[in-house]
Formats: C-alpha cells, structure tokens, sequence
C-alpha cells in the first residue's frame, strides 16, 4: 500500500509542473496575410512548439490579405501581425500607434509571362494578375513596371486573382497574360514553360516586403510577452537553417509542396538571405517601401524616413535574452 501511495506522490510530483505551465501559457493571437513559403519562421514557429516553449499559446490567423491582418490588429483582435509592410505604414499615416519590431522577408517575386510575353515590352497592352490592386505585391509590381516604362492604366490591365498559388493557376489557364509570383511557385511556372520577365530584386534589391508589427501602446504593456514570441520566431528562424531537412519535409508538407519545390524555395530563401539571420528590420530595404507607398498613395511632403515606422528595441531585448550577438545588438 505504501508502495503505491509513493508511486501515487512521485507521479503527481512529476505531474504537477506540467499542468503548472500549460495554465501559465499566454493566449497569443497572431495574423498572418497568406500563407506562404516567406512567413515560414512563424509556421515553424507554430507547429513545431517553439511559441509553447517560450510559455505563448499562439493562435496563428491568416487572414488572406494584409488590410483584413491590419484591420485585426486595429480592433484588438490579435497581438501581432505578419504582412506586407505598406499596411502599417498606412495605418501610421492614419495616426495609428503601429510599429514594426522584426523582419517578415525581402521579396523573392518574380515576373512570369505567358506564351510569346518574354519582355517588359511584351507586356503592352495585357492582362496582369496580382495578389490585389491597392497593396502589398500590387504596388510592388506597379513600381517595376514602372520603371521599365509601363503606366498603370494606360499599358496594361491589372486584376486581382490572388497570392502567387491563384496567381499561377490564372496564368495556367490563361485567364491573364502575365502575373507577379514568389518563390517557391516561381519555380513552378518556370518549370511548366512559362516566361520569366525580370525579377524584382533586379531592380529592387533588399526590398523589405513583409514585418511583423504590433500596437506601440499594447507592446509598451505587454513587453514580456513581446520578448517570448521574438525568442520563439529567432529560435524558428535558427531551426531551419541548422536543419534544412527537415525543415523542407515540415514546409512541404504544411505548405502542401512537393519535396523538390519546398527544397529549392528554402535554399533560395536562405542563399539570398530573404529572412535575416536576426530577424532584423534592413531600413535600407524598408525605405523603396516606404516610397513606393508615398507614389501610391499621393503622400504631400517629404518622405518619411523608415525610423518612424520601427522599434528596434524589442527585437535588441529579446536578442540580448538570448545571448545572441548580432548586428540588431549593436
């Protein structure tokens, strides 16, 4: 009997910790604006446990688009946002407490022509397919064209078919002459004989397409929790480069990829260093951003520089907890 109510005391002993920390976890609402082979730190981050070990519940949101992510955040409904940097530049013109505090990553996207579209020139007169016509990929892309002598409206139709999986299935069947793609599908469309144009780190190199942001008045209340899931995103971004095997079954699998597309689309992203090693906001890279945004949306005055924009103090913290040194610890 004593033997038992031993075994009975050590169980609960070892057992008592463990519940201990799961009613401890911070419910951690994240959005995300697609779901894409670029935001692969906050999925790994997620299905591989790294936000439970920093103590975060995360609820990870895609939310198909980077005005319904920043609406979210706007309402309280999430913590953290991962999208396209033009939105929270633009709630901030709106007078928004916004700051971005860590890199998503620099555009990968490429610019694929249909049969016979094999120049800029080519693509006089036709029908291009974006993942929406007001942001994100859209302005991007407008800017390209742009500078390759091509004018929104009056060269080329653009409409809204969707992120590059839509983008791709539109191009198949040839409902457009011509789309704007990330890798990994890039990869794909070149693979089925479509045309690659040009790619947008031609002409725009380092372009910071996508940041995590957070409410400057929530983060400033909440600095613990800001800290955890950095930790746990650095953590994420280390595992997949220290374990590019699996790392490529996860994202195949999670990203419904083959095996040799999510191979290649991770060692571009990892080649081209399209997610910094630190996770940290290039403000060189943030600045075309910025300006492009300013074009689109008729911005009176100077250009904001990208310091209004940002708070690397988060990041530094949670690098320093770490014991990580790097160039965001200087």
């Amino acid at each position: 009997m004593k033997s038992k109510q031993a075994l009975l005391w050590l169980f609960l002993v070892l057992l008592l910790p463990a519940i201990s920390i799961a009613q401890e976890r911070i419910k951690f609402p994240v959005s995300a604006s697609s779901k894409v082979l670029g935001y692969a730190p906050l999925w790994v981050a997620d299905k591989k446990g790294f936000f439970e070990r920093e103590g975060l519940e995360a609820q990870v949101i895609v939310t198909n688009g980077t005005s319904p992510s920043m609406q979210a955040l706007v309402a309280e409904s999430i913590k953290a946002t991962l999208a396209a940097n033009d939105g929270p530049i633009g709630l901030v013109e709106k007078g928004i407490d916004i700051a971005m505090i860590a890199a998503g990553s620099k555009t990968t996207h490429m610019i694929l022509g249909g049969k016979g579209i094999k120049t800029y020139e080519d693509l006089r007169g036709k029908t291009i397919g974006s993942s929406t016509l007001t942001s994100g990929t859209a302005f991007l892309m407008r800017k390209v064209l742009k500078t390759k002598g091509l004018e929104y409206p009056r060269d080329y139709t653009l409409v809204s078919v969707g992120g590059s999986g839509p983008s791709f299935m539109a191009l198949s069947s040839g409902k457009i002459d011509a789309s704007i793609l990330a890798v990994p599908i890039s990869f794909r469309a070149i693979d089925s004989g479509f045309n690659l144009i040009g790619k947008v780190a031609d002409v725009f190199p380092n372009y910071l397409l996508s940041s995590f942001s957070v409410r400057r008045e929530w983060a400033s209340k909440h600095r613990d929790e800001v800290f955890r899931f950095l930790k746990a995103l650095l953590k994420a971004r280390r595992w997949i480069e220290e374990n590019p095997n699996d790392a490529t079954e996860f994202l195949a699998k999670d990203l419904k990829l083959s095996p040799e597309v999510a191979r290649r689309g991770l060692e571009y992203y990892l080649e081209n260093r399209a997610w910094e090693p630190d996770l940290a906001i290039d403000l060189v890279g943030l600045k075309p951003v910025i300006e492009t945004y300013a074009e689109q949306a008729q911005m009176k005055g100077p250009v904001p520089g990208p310091e209004k924009y940002v708070d690397p103090s988060y990041l530094k913290e949670a690098l320093k907890q770490l014991g990580w040194k790097t160039a965001a610890t200087q």
